[in-house]
């Protein structure tokens, strides 16, 4: 019988979730320049988690500072964001949710103008001015990730997610079609996945027994087969060092690019995956309704992620486990709207400006 939403989880590492209800790492421009914490984004998360979430995810949060790829984009390449980050950790704990900082950088995608420094990625991108890292920058970066983690412990947030999808940096050694390095970190499939294994075994190897990590991948899109896509989640669910996968999928419903494994829909595709050791799998994408959510964990999936319907919804995740019949509201919205749901001005500027039909004045 497939779990409930409103069922605790439990994983190999750290506390329980409350229920199978995640908040999704969400881009929201509301931290300082210097990378730490602001006001509006600690009023953000602290409310998700008030509205019921099991765990709260922060936004992407650079491991270095060449690295940032929006405005106000929160960090934790210094010691200086730590104080930031406790206070976070502890906001979310008083209301009853486990923490996470997804960590990341944005490779080709950085932004020079924010940070100052010249974009790099695995290989070149001239038309972008973007460099190749060198070996010495790749194993330096391996290590930033792992003190990043550090951090994120030492201020009692409860674990970290990689975020290995969407096409920023750790998604880009992935990229079979131009990753050709020769050092060990490209080419074939085993050396173009080495850094994220590099990486959680680094982590593994400084933090605690109670510290949990998770891996965020996407399947299709970023210039690699989704068979490769599979293999590795397959590994990574099989490798018991990781707590959870994260497969944003984009569309949870939808049928795979690959016509092979059709009838299959993505959620099937990955739902079903064997684990070892207790670790869990969750999804992300296109998850607007109690039924959506529903249907996934039915598909074999361990838990879910809210985004878009967390941002007009601060209590999505209460209401989808009390409701079977809720629905979240559609974009556009006014401001005021968003203000009630706490979204503070910077991430209404941002929801007006990066996307089309999300505010409506």
């Amino acid at each position: 019988m497939s779990a409930i939403l409103a069922d605790p989880i439990a994983f190999p590492r750290g506390p329980a979730w409350r229920n199978r209800i995640a908040l999704a790492p969400l881009t929201n421009w509301q931290s300082h320049d210097d990378g730490t914490l602001g006001q509006d984004e600690y009023d953000f998360l602290t409310k998700r988690a008030e509205g019921g979430f099991g765990l709260v995810m922060t936004c992407a949060a650079a491991v270095q500072k060449n690295g940032i790829s929006f405005p106000g984009q929160l960090a934790v390449y210094s010691d200086d964001h730590v104080e930031g980050l406790a206070r976070l950790a502890e906001g979310i704990r008083a209301r009853g949710a486990v923490s996470a900082v997804q960590l990341q950088h944005a490779g080709s995608r950085s932004n020079p103008e924010i940070s100052g420094e010249q974009a790099v990625s695995p290989f070149a991108y001239a038309k972008r001015n973007v460099r190749a890292m060198t070996t010495a920058e790749v194993e330096a970066l391996i290590e930033d990730f792992v003190t990043a983690a550090v951090r994120c412990e030492k201020a009692g947030i409860d674990g970290v997610e990689l975020h290995g999808a969407h096409g920023y940096l750790l998604c880009q050694f992935l990229n079979a079609q131009e990753n050709h390095r020769d050092d060990g970190f490209g080419g074939s499939y085993q050396n173009r996945t080495r850094i994220y294994r590099e990486i959680i075994s680094g982590i593994r190897a400084v933090t605690g027994p109670d510290f949990q990590l998770g891996v965020r991948l996407s399947p299709e899109k970023y210039a690699y087969a989704t068979g490769e896509a599979i293999a590795f989640a397959e590994e990574l669910l099989g490798g018991g060092q990781i707590d959870y996968l994260d497969m944003s999928l984009w569309d949870s419903f939808k049928l795979p690019d690959d016509s092979q494994y059709h009838p299959a829909r993505l959620v099937d595709l990955f739902g079903h995956m064997p684990r070892s050791g207790g670790t869990k799998l969750g999804v992300a994408g296109h998850i607007f309704s109690s039924s959506d959510a529903q249907d996934c964990l039915n598909s074999g999936a361990d838990f879910v992620f809210f985004g878009r319907g967390a941002i007009l919804h601060h209590d999505m995740a209460r209401r989808a486990m009390e409701e079977p019949n809720f629905v979240s509201k559609t974009f556009p919205v006014t401001r005021a709207y968003l203000a009630e749901q706490g979204v503070g001005p910077a991430f209404q500027k941002y929801l007006a400006t990066g996307w089309s039909n999300y505010v409506s004045d």
